[in-house]
C-alpha cells in the first residue's frame, strides 16, 4: 500500500485534513471534547516567521490526507536540539500498511538534517497498538517521568501567586 503514498510538508490548504485526523485521534483516545483547535487556528499557527508547529502529511495519489506527523522544535538542556512529535496519526482504515513508518522516517531525516539530538513524544499507557509500533522502532519508552501541564486558568493562578 505505501507505494501509493507521498510524504510531504503540510500546506495551508491541508489544515482541514490535518484537523480531521487530529479529531479522529481524539475520538480514539476518548477525549474529542478536548479538541479546541480548528483548521483556521492551524493555518495561523503554522504560518509566519516563527510558526508554532510543522507537519508532515501522508497523501494518496488523489491528494487525500491519510496520515500526519505534527511536530515542533524544542530544546533539551541536557541533550540540546530536539524535535517533539506531538501527534502521529494514520487514518484507522489505513493502519498497518507502512504509512506510520514512512512518516517517522521522514521526521527522522529532518531530525538528522537539523542535527537534533533527540526526537521525543508521548504515548498513552493503554494504547497497545502504538506501543508495539514504537517498540518495533526500538524507541525507548520511559516509565520514569510524569507529564505536567498548566492550562490558561492555572497559568493565571501561577502568575497571581
Amino acid at each position: 500500500m505505501s507505494a501509493h503514498i507521498t510524504i510531504r510538508k503540510a500546506l495551508p490548504e491541508d489544515m482541514e485534513g490535518i484537523h480531521a485526523l487530529v479529531y479522529e485521534l481524539a475520538v480514539y483516545e476518548k477525549a474529542p471534547e478536548q479538541v479546541i483547535t480548528s483548521p483556521d487556528i492551524y493555518r495561523a499557527d503554522s504560518d509566519g516567521e516563527k510558526p508554532w508547529f510543522d507537519c508532515l502529511v501522508a497523501t494518496l495519489a488523489s491528494g487525500e490526507i491519510v496520515g500526519i506527523a505534527l511536530y515542533y522544535r524544542a530544546y533539551s538542556t541536557w541533550r540540546g536540539r530536539m524535535l517533539y512529535l506531538d501527534d502521529l496519526v494514520v487514518r484507522e482504515s489505513m493502519r498497518g500498511g507502512g504509512i506510520g513508518l514512512m512518516l517517522v522516517q521522514a521526521l527522522c531525516k529532518i531530525g538528522l538534517e537539523e542535527k537534533a539530538e533527540v526526537i521525543k513524544w508521548q504515548v498513552l499507557d493503554w494504547n497497545e497498538p502504538a506501543i508495539r509500533f514504537y517498540r518495533r522502532l526500538n524507541a525507548h519508552i520511559s516509565t520514569e517521568w510524569y507529564n505536567c501541564t498548566l492550562d490558561p486558568a492555572k497559568m493565571q493562578a501561577v502568575v497571581d501567586l
